[in-house]
């Protein structure tokens, strides 16, 4: 039995409230729980995938990881340190080993400098590489993303979206970091160019042995990635686990209501579906009890007035019924407890096996290596 890895960053407890508008005495007029007591971590060469609907807090919680913004309360630690205790130089020397992938490459980018001097600024700020040097690792940075050398002359307005996310990983990975946080890295990106960018993230965690922690709301693009997953809703996790295991046996209903909404090609192989009532409720004014209890088709008195806990356990759920919901039937296995031995049910399941060969061809992309035509 192997020992699992330490985790190179770890966090704990973390809190960050808004204010939200303010009256004629500049008083609050109220205030958001972004992010509510989160915990997580995150070992070299894993990813962690935090999913969740939009307004749950994934990208306040990679800001708070950054120190970007500043929690409220909780403790984050990178191999060991804990950078709320740090000054600013400290900080900054310590942001070497953690660099962030934005959901807009363009938007990430300073139109104003050149792909070589994005790359440069970092390589000097953290003292990477001598001055004489630069160049050359500005060129090595490129190849690694699939870029050409020459793409060190060029802006940010004329690559294409592939090309300029490339250039905003090339810049990430300019200082050596041990952990990236990648905020929606590939939704901005076009589906055929998805699959070459996280098979570039795929070959750079291998290569590099880096930690990701991916935050995403597309469980597609989750299940082809994470090797643990965290699911939030309305700033807590409510569910983490191996990602094996939580895609083949959710355990919160919110988890199931999620992935019982993701699209199957063969309409006869569905499988569970929860179908939620009503619309998540305000930040501003969460409910009481459990959070999602407000849309649960198994909440209960205890529901409404006392908030599960996430146990500490391989596979967690924040959910009184956890252990009591019935098996989960996973998409495209439905039909499979059918009478697999009629013609029909055989057509339906080698059609659905070429279905799924396909559709891995589409999402591993080219078959040449990554840095060979980029888009």
């Amino acid at each position: 039995m192997t020992t699992p890895a330490a985790p190179v960053m770890r966090a704990e407890g973390l809190v960050k409230r808004f204010e939200v508008g303010r009256g004629l005495f500049g008083r609050a007029r109220g205030v958001v729980s972004a992010v509510d007591g989160v915990s997580l971590e995150v070992a070299a060469g894993r990813t962690l995938a935090v999913v969740g609907e939009s307004g749950c807090g994934k990208s306040t919680l990679a800001r708070l990881l950054l120190r970007l913004i500043e929690p409220d309360a909780g403790r984050i630690e990178l191999d060991g340190q804990d950078l709320r205790a740090l000054d600013e130089a400290a900080l900054l020397r310590a942001r070497r080993h953690i660099q962030m992938v934005f959901q807009d490459p363009y938007g990430s980018l300073n139109p104003r400098m050149s792909a070589g001097d994005t790359l440069a600024e970092p390589l000097q700020l953290h003292a990477v590489v001598p001055a004489a040097q630069r160049a050359a690792r500005v060129r090595r940075l490129l190849d690694q993303v699939g870029l050409p050398a020459e793409a060190a002359r060029r802006y940010p307005h004329e690559f294409s979206g592939g090309q300029r996310q490339r250039l905003a990983i090339a810049r990430a990975l300019a200082a050596g970091p041990k952990v990236l946080v990648c905020d929606e890295p590939v939704s901005a990106l076009d589906v055929s160019i998805q699959a070459q960018i996280l098979n570039l993230l795929a070959d750079l965690q291998r290569e590099l042995g880096l930690a990701y922690v991916f935050i995403s709301h597309d469980l597609g693009v989750v299940r082809q990635v994470a090797s643990e997953v965290a699911v939030m809703y309305l700033g807590r996790f409510v569910e983490t686990g191996p990602a094996e295991q939580v895609f083949a046996a959710p355990r919160h209903p919110y988890t199931r209501a999620l992935l019982g909404a993701v699209p199957v090609a063969d309409p006869a192989r569905r499988g569970t579906r929860t179908v939620l009532a009503g619309d998540v409720p305000s930040p501003l004014a969460p409910p009481p009890g459990c959070r999602f209890h407000t849309r649960c088709p198994h909440a209960d008195e205890r529901c409404r007035t006392e908030a599960p806990s996430l146990y500490a356990q391989l596979h967690g759920a924040a959910c009184w019924h956890a252990d009591r919901l019935a098996p989960w039937v996973a998409p495209g296995a439905a039909s499979d407890r059918a009478d697999l031995a009629s013609p029909e049910a055989q057509r339906r399941q080698r059609s659905h096996a070429v279905l799924q060969r396909l559709q891995a061809a589409f999402q591993r992309g080219p078959t040449a290596t990554v840095s060979s035509s980029p888009p």
